[in-house]
């Protein structure tokens, strides 16, 4: 599969991935290689990307625990103190090796230690695959509040080896998948409609969706990098998203969602916005809302949930002026940006949720 070349990075699939990192690798002369990993990414994946390397000298790893609540600013200090603490210069590279959290985590790290060392993405997770790892966003949560703290550097490359899915749990998959569906909804109805029917799926059939995803993100975020206009797109479904998966992770008796799973209820939140708002036809929502249905199971909510869920909209990193903005859809491929919507609006979209 050809590499997709971009203005500040590249990004590789499968065995040509490997050749070019080794000849980056070769061309460079770097002090020291860290290879970030959690502890998942460390006992799956970790072996057999060392297999891949042609240099194995100077190499230190670095392990974080896993998950959300460990995507933050003190997890990022121990490891900048880690980093001091083995004598690491600019002339060092870092290797984030795992899921989103992994790659946000580890970008964000290696972009402000020195005030900037290199580094490479290898995502381990479909969701990193197809969105975190892709379009250059690094960064971390302040508490239960979703990535507020981070910067916009991309990587110097990105490689993309499914292989690393096979160690996946299926939840895992699926998280994932919600970004994929994200990206036919705002960009390709064809590509959206692929997954339809996933019963004749083959590691093949997967590696093109992942080339197509990857393909309607960095087309988007090329050609806005900084999400002042069209990058905003890829928002839809997060507004909502990202307060329901803060609400979870804050929440004792809420089950704990994956991003994906929490976007997914976000995505059919916004698709019935959509229908009173953008015009959005009735019978697209219904039929996307059953295609995402098909995926992920559904969440309950009651009263105060969807009341809590309402007050973290305020820490939205698209707001302006106090104000929430949506991503909202015309039609299936035409995003709608910066839109208003009421609370009243967003109850009658937790109701047809529910219903």
């Amino acid at each position: 599969m050809n590499s997709i070349i971009l203005k500040n990075y590249n990004i590789h699939f499968q065995t040509e991935a490997y050749r070019a990192l080794n000849q980056y690798i070769s061309t460079k002369e770097f002090s020291k290689i860290i290879i970030l990993v959690d502890s998942n990414t460390h006992q799956y994946c970790l072996s057999s990307f060392l297999g891949e390397l042609a240099q194995t000298e100077h190499i230190e790893i670095i392990e974080v625990n896993p998950g959300e609540a460990h995507k933050s600013v003190e997890t990022c200090i121990q490891i900048w103190q880690s980093l001091a603490d083995l004598n690491i210069d600019r002339k060092a590279m870092m290797i984030n090796l795992g899921g989103g959290i992994v790659t946000d985590l580890g970008g964000f790290i290696a972009s402000c230690f020195k005030r900037g060392i290199s580094f490479v993405h290898i995502p381990t997770t479909l969701l990193g695959m197809v969105d975190a790892a892709i379009g250059g966003k690094n960064g971390v949560n302040l508490g239960a509040l979703k990535n507020q703290v981070g910067v916009i550097n991309p990587p110097e490359m990105v490689i993309v080896d499914p292989s690393y899915l096979a160690t996946l749990s299926q939840a895992e998959m699926r998280s994932g998948l919600a970004e994929m569906i994200k990206h036919g909804l705002i960009a390709d109805r064809d590509y959206l409609n692929s997954f339809k029917d996933l019963s004749q799926f083959t590691t093949e059939h997967l590696t093109d969706l992942i080339r197509g995803s990857i393909d309607i993100k960095t087309k988007i975020s090329e050609n806005d990098p900084t999400e002042k206009g069209l990058r905003k797109a890829l928002n839809f479904g997060h507004t909502l998203g990202h307060a329901i998966e803060s609400y979870s992770m804050n929440s004792k008796e809420f089950p704990k969602l994956l991003h994906g799973e929490a976007v997914a209820i976000g995505m059919i939140l916004a698709l019935y916005i959509s229908t009173e708002i953008s015009g959005f036809y009735k019978d697209d929502c219904d039929d996307y809302s059953n295609l995402i249905r098909q995926y992920f199971k559904s969440v309950e909510f009651n009263s105060d949930a969807i009341k809590q869920i309402k007050s973290l909209l305020i820490h939205d990193k698209k707001n302006t002026n106090g104000q929430i903005n949506f991503v909202l859809l015309n039609k299936i491929g035409e995003p709608q940006l910066d839109c208003q919507v009421s609370d009243q609006l967003i109850d009658q979209a937790f109701a047809y949720y529910q219903s």
